[in-house]
């Protein structure tokens, strides 16, 4: 929302203060030191809980062989684990704060917090090498190699008389000191500036730093001024490299402005800048405090989770996907089963199916809360801030490639969903790209009679109800009563069992074979074709699998969408003449929505589906491919208003009919997840056992099926139960519910 908030604190709150430590573990906030009131320098230790706003001065034990931290400000403090590093700082020899006779330190201490709340206490750790000189307002940062790992702390720069630009490491496991080589430009000396690690990079933005232009270190009267220069250290090959020179122009102010004494902080692989003092007046009383908020995407975003099936209709799907941090939006794609018929005659481009989009380049550089457009790094451009209010800022600059080469550029928007055509076609573009405006939600269908299986979760409390606003499966073709939220391309057969494709998948079973209650899994991923209900048959005749030349198995753009959910009832076809050029060249650019016909869903159909988070860089790698199909009509719509009540013994489920029955409710079946030698070799693929058939819409789960009942660990520890129903025409969408375990509970099962 990028709106600020003033939490109501309560518990020990300490007085503000200034050049103090922070440290965030989890939902709990350390702070030691500082300047506070009337100038005294302190050495308090507080903690805050997030979670509850909650707080608490600690007084952690002093060392074995020492003194604990005097007071003192501008030091580092750092955690690794569970342990916080103080090193540094500057300490006032004088009782008077009055009169401050500054000393800088270079003492090393180690906290060890409690886990969730608390501190152990202080402890000096016997250290080997060389100490850092004295110093204060310097970085501190830890960072563990993933293939190595030691973790190291790395310090960088600081004040002591004039200032630094040294770099030291610390070997935390063996605690040696050690003065690291370094490569490339080393930054200016600087103070009150800060670092941070993302990924293998440390980043250093601003502070303080020498006023000639040759950077020499000035003597402790030197003129110094603040800078907005901008500098990354490879942690692993310790290489600096530039990204903003201290000399760089930046007359359209998109880039943050020189300060000091700012924050920065990194969520995710984005790097948040706020605040500070603007250094530029020389005179110390006509310093101004910056008040805006900037963020730098230092890479592409991660590929999204597998799409998920929330509800399916004959022809539409509400789908999601897990969050991925700090993005803009997501670019969600589908491709059918069936051929989709490419448009002649429509000007505009198209994703091949072997296409991968990406960015070339590194960061991107972004002022919030206004959305500030970039092309990637190193140049470190912008375009002016948008004024508008797009639910997809104008901001992503995105490159599409299959090999790796960039065939062309352009910038991908989506605008709020009450704007027009006419509107889009107005929006003037600041750097000349071509504009694609894709809408953010495409309409919504509204719901048919049926829908899909719907997922509910439910605690382990004594009753629990469930109003399920997901679902999980798709329809079931007339030659079986097989029902699979993923992957639903299976044919009926004369065996009791069925394949069950991964862990949402759903067996349930002809009505020639009511007294089997095992689903076994099968070693292929589909059921074989064995003999078919022809009275199902024909009742609704199956359209033969059409044959699908290469050309035509292309992914095609859903939309652009700002949060990580969807419904699509409609995706955009690609013109011939492009189909046919990206099948020779591999690659293309990212279509113009506004220029290109859209094609609604077909009933009964198999469409596969893909997501891409989108952020500053571009578009990130793909997530692993979905299947679902939409709804065939005349089968019942899934239960509803699931209840679990628990007894000493056992359980007692029960629904509510299908909204849309279709017709007469015929019975329902109730199936658990249980445990099988299946799961062990797959884990992601469930074995369902009906627990319940008939005409009652609740059941009993005896204490003896619950025993054997399988645990899902996927997300919270779970049971799994399925309920569907089953009319003239065959069961319909099932409504999946998880019956939330706690570890104790889980654990016996």
């Amino acid at each position: 929302t990028n709106q600020w908030f003033l939490p109501a604190v309560r518990g020990d709150i300490p007085p503000g203060c200034a050049a103090h430590g922070f440290v965030c573990d989890g939902t709990r906030i350390l702070v030691f030191g500082g300047m506070v009131e009337y100038g005294r320098y302190s050495n308090d230790l507080y903690e805050l809980q997030a979670s509850r706003w909650l707080w608490k001065k600690v007084k952690p034990q002093a060392p074995s062989n020492g003194s604990p931290p005097c007071p003192r400000l501008g030091h580092s403090f750092s955690l690794y684990g569970n342990k916080c590093y103080l090193f540094g700082g500057l300490a006032n020899e004088s009782e008077d704060s009055n009169n401050n006779v500054p000393r800088y330190l270079n003492d090393f201490y180690e906290l060890e917090l409690q886990h969730g709340s608390g501190v152990v206490g202080w402890s000096i750790p016997v250290t080997k090498g060389i100490l850092p000189s004295p110093r204060e307002s310097h970085t501190a940062i830890v960072y563990c190699r993933k293939d190595v790992g030691s973790p190291k702390m790395y310090i960088f720069g600081g004040m002591c008389g004039c200032r630094l630009n040294d770099l030291w490491e610390l070997d935390i496991e063996t605690m040696t000191w050690s003065r690291p080589e370094t490569k490339g430009t080393v930054p200016l000396p600087r103070s009150l500036h800060t670092a941070n690690v993302i990924g293998n990079k440390m980043y250093v933005f601003g502070g303080w730093v020498p006023q000639s232009a040759g950077g020499e270190i000035s003597a402790p009267d030197g003129e110094w001024k603040c800078t907005g220069s901008f500098s990354y250290l490879n942690l692993d090959t310790t290489e600096w490299i530039g990204l903003i020179s201290d000399c760089q122009e930046d007359k359209s102010n998109l880039l943050p402005g020189p300060r000091a004494g700012h924050c920065a902080v990194a969520v995710g692989t984005r790097l948040y800048i706020w605040s500070g003092r603007d250094g530029y007046r020389k005179a110390w009383n006509n310093q101004v405090c910056c008040k805006d908020l900037w963020y730098l995407d230092t890479e592409r975003p991660l590929a999204p989770s597998q799409v998920q099936l929330i509800r399916a209709t004959t022809n539409s799907f509400q789908l999601k996907w897990d969050e991925v941090p700090t993005v803009e939006g997501y670019l969600l794609q589908l491709h059918a089963d069936s051929p989709v018929p490419p448009v002649a005659g429509i000007p505009g481009t198209g994703v091949p199916e072997t296409s991968v989009l990406s960015s070339q380049g590194g960061c991107s550089l972004h002022q919030s809360p206004q959305s500030l457009p970039s092309v990637p790094y190193p140049e470190m451009k912008g375009d002016h801030p948008s004024q508008t209010n797009n639910l997809i800022p104008n901001n992503v600059q995105v490159s599409l490639s299959s090999n790796s080469k960039v065939e062309g550029k352009e910038k991908v928007a989506a605008p709020e969903n009450k704007v027009t055509q006419e509107a889009m076609k107005n929006h003037a573009d600041a750097t000349g790209f071509k504009e694609s405006n894709a809408p953010s939600l495409l309409p919504v269908c509204a719901s048919s009679a049926q829908t899909s299986a719907n997922v509910g979760e439910l605690h382990d409390l004594d009753k629990q109800t469930v109003n399920p606003d997901a679902s999980v499966s798709s329809t079931v073709s007339s030659t079986q009563t097989m029902v699979t939220q993923q992957a639903v391309k299976t044919e009926s057969s004369s065996t009791n069992g069925a394949v069950v494709k991964d862990e949402t998948s759903l067996t349930t079973f002809n009505s020639k074979s009511e007294g089997a209650e095992t689903a076994y899994v099968m070693p292929s991923a589909r059921v074989n074709t064995g003999q078919t209900n022809d009275s199902h048959s024909s009742r609704a005749p199956q359209r033969p699998p059409a044959p699908v030349k290469a050309r035509d198995r292309r992914w095609y753009d859903v939309g652009i969408f700002k949060n990580n959910s969807a419904v699509v009832s409609q995706f955009y076809l690609l013109p011939e003449e492009t189909l046919n050029i990206n099948s020779k060249t591999g690659g293309a650019d990212v279509p113009d929505y506004r220029l290109l016909k859209k094609q609604d869903l077909f009933p009964g159909t198999v469409y596969r589906f893909r997501v891409a988070a989108i952020n500053g860089c571009g578009v990130g790698p793909f997530s692993k491919i979905s299947e679902f199909k939409t709804c065939i009509p005349g089968f019942p719509g899934a239960p509803s208003t699931v209840k679990i009540t628990k007894s000493v013994d056992c359980i007692h489920l029960s629904w509510e009919p299908p909204a849309s029955p279709s017709g007469n409710i015929l019975e329902y079946s109730a199936y658990l997840a249980i445990r099988s030698t299946q799961l062990q070799e797959n884990p992601s693929q469930l074995v369902f056992m009906r627990i319940y058939c008939g005409l009652k819409t609740s059941c009993i789960v005896t204490a003896a099926q619950l025993s054997n009942a399988h645990v899902d660990y996927t997300s919270r520890p779970a049971i799994v139960f399925r309920i569907s129903a089953k009319n003239e025409r065959g069961y319909g969408p099932a409504t999946q519910v998880r019956w939330l375990q706690d570890m104790k509970t889980s654990g016996s099962k």
